[in-house]
């Protein structure tokens, strides 16, 4: 890693750099993912000094209590020719795997990194776009974004916690027909979730044919978003790209288990 940037109290932004960039396969999609893996203390004191663990050694030969474990983040933005990514990386306190790591991360520390993976595009000859996001999808929103021809119209969403965890957006290029608003969560009213309240605040056009929505977030809130865009906004399944990235009061491996359940479904 070459340097680790405090974009608010619960954002860092960890620039790295690619050891082995020149098999780094860049794809075309803006919201690309990586898988960040993390290795038990057992692997990484059988490992020689200066060293990283083989991922494909470790997963076949371990232990299953020391099995490595994978998180997905989003990629902010992607620099092959410099051999370099951004990982922006929401704080969820100390818990987990990826929050704990990037709260603690400095220059010099290094990762394995599977990736990266992704394929939703968005719609160029779209004539408006909404874009919505909490803190763990603020990365995915702007690097969508800063993908949008400069004749692109509509709204972007991003709910923070509340003024102070607002990002400062001046490197980003915004399109000028494109309105961003920050909705906090200290304002939510009870029973309200401010990003959903945010994309039914939204001045929608009367006109929604050619409208594309991407709505990422807390997975409770997108059951909640589902009803603002499907009946309300009465859009279809096609124009919209909804997923939730995290549930509030699970672990990551219990949300990604619930995936496969009714009560992991967004769509």
């Amino acid at each position: 890693m070459a340097e680790r940037l405090q974009l608010s109290p619960a954002m860092v932004r960890l620039v790295c750099r690619i050891d082995n960039a020149q098999d780094f396969q860049d794809i075309e999609a803006p919201e690309k993912y990586v898988k960040l893996i993390f290795f038990s203390q057992a692997t990484l004191a059988a490992t020689a000094p200066g060293a990283l663990p083989d991922y494909w050694e470790v997963r076949d030969t371990a232990a299953p209590e020391d099995q490595p474990v994978s998180r997905h983040m989003t990629l902010r933005r992607t620099d092959p020719a410099a051999g370099e990514v951004w990982i922006d990386v929401a704080l969820h306190g100390s818990e987990g795997y990826a929050g704990p790591w990037a709260d603690a991360a400095a220059p010099g520390d290094r990762l394995v990194a599977l990736g990266p993976g992704g394929k939703w595009m968005p719609d160029p000859d779209a004539t408006w776009s909404l874009f919505a996001g909490d803190d763990a999808a603020v990365p995915a929103v702007l690097a969508n974004l800063e993908a949008l021809p400069v004749s692109a119209r509509g709204e972007v969403v991003l709910e923070v916690q509340d003024a102070a965890h607002e990002l400062d957006l001046s490197d980003v290029a915004v399109p000028e027909g494109i309105t961003v608003r920050w909705v906090h969560r200290a304002d939510e009213a009870s029973g309200e979730r401010a990003l959903v309240q945010g994309i039914a605040d939204a001045a929608w056009p009367e006109d929604v044919s050619r409208v594309q929505a991407f709505v990422h977030g807390e997975r409770e809130a997108m059951k909640a978003a589902r009803t603002v865009l499907f009946d309300q906004r009465g859009l279809d399944r096609s124009q919209v790209s909804l997923s939730g990235y995290w549930a509030g009061g699970r672990t990551e491996d219990v949300f990604q288990a619930e995936k496969k359940l009714p009560v992991g479904k967004i769509l």
